[in-house]
């Protein structure tokens, strides 16, 4: 399920662990830096590049590369879309978590 304007929802995309400790750090920020996310999350590039890929097709993330020395860098940011989502997911998840105490 994706976020709509309804309100709280489940977004199948975010729910995956990675990714939704991508839009985490993400969403404080204006964007960030490939290598912090990676070192962040404690994976390959190849795995982060995944997990951007997939968030980027959802259009939740928006990438750019900018030559940096002999290096080209490589930034990732959260769009609005991705904002909205990664924010109606945490509001689902909250509202299950205040569900399940008793």
């Amino acid at each position: 399920m994706s976020a709509t304007a309804a309100g709280p929802a489940f977004d199948a995309v975010i729910h995956a662990p990675n990714r939704l400790q991508l839009c985490a750090m993400l969403a404080p920020v204006s964007d960030v830096d490939f290598a912090v996310l990676r070192e962040g999350l404690g994976v390959s590039d190849s795995v982060l590049s995944k997990h951007l890929k997939v968030l980027e097709e959802a259009g939740y993330v928006e990438l750019t590369k900018r030559p940096l020395a002999s290096k080209v860098r490589t930034r990732a940011r959260l769009t609005p879309a991705g904002r909205a989502a990664f924010a109606a997911h945490v509001a689902e998840l909250q509202r299950v978590i205040a569900a399940a105490q008793v």
